[in-house]
């Protein structure tokens, strides 16, 4: 007899949103000296990790503005990068505006995509260097992004932190639909996404989300 379909738990623009408003909570006060660490394993400063995530979200929300998405690889905004390790951005946050003003450019991004994927077609698809991808696939990669980079900080500022377990149950049955989920959604996704190993699984060094719709290879 055939086993029941598990149900679609949908990603949108309030998952967006919710965990960019969980970034900045944990995030927002911390001194501005304490911004030049090392974020978590990454060979970025909690500052740069945090310019990249605003990067990511504004980058996803872009390619969406298009009116034919697929048909552009990328839209061709100038990449740089402030140092030769550092991350290459098309937007980087101004410095005599602080970690709070940086706090505001995420966010201001993070509301971009949100709407964006709200209120573009859900059929509609766009390139990713994974795969194209449609706007729930977009808005489960921003709120990978944000949860795992604010990981990343928070590590690197000494600060403990774990986002709602529903936020990572959805992303990880949206992009990793082929990871077992093993004592918590979001210790699974910190594993999926090569932050920890687990006593069970070793620490994965190559990694990758399914951007595809589900159901689509």
């Amino acid at each position: 007899m055939p086993q029941p379909e598990e149900p679609h738990m949908p990603v949108n623009g309030d998952h967006v949103r919710q965990a960019v408003a969980c970034c900045v909570h944990v995030l927002e006060g911390v001194p501005t000296a304490q911004w030049h660490a090392q974020a978590g394993g990454l060979e970025w400063t909690c500052w740069e990790t945090l310019e990249h995530l605003a990067d990511d979200l504004l980058t996803y929300a872009l390619r969406f503005g298009l009116a034919q998405p697929i048909a552009a690889p990328r839209v061709p905004l100038r990449i740089s990068s402030d140092r030769p390790d550092g991350p290459a951005n098309v937007i980087f946050g101004d410095h005599e505006a602080g970690p709070g003003g940086l706090l505001t450019v995420v966010e201001a991004c993070g509301g971009l995509l949100a709407t964006v994927v709200d209120t573009t077609d859900a059929a509609t698809l766009a390139p990713h260097v994974f795969g194209a991808s449609d706007p729930e696939g977009f808005a489960a990669m921003g709120v990978v992004e944000t949860l795992v980079h604010t990981h990343d900080i928070a590590q690197g500022l000494n600060r403990v932190w774990e986002p709602p377990q529903d936020l990572s149950e959805r992303v990880l049955a949206r992009l990793f639909p082929d990871v077992t989920v093993i004592d918590t959604p979001w210790s699974t996704l910190l594993w999926a996404t090569g932050r920890i190993e687990t006593p069970d699984r070793p620490r994965r060094t190559n990694w990758r989300w399914h951007g595809a719709p589900l159901g689509r290879s």
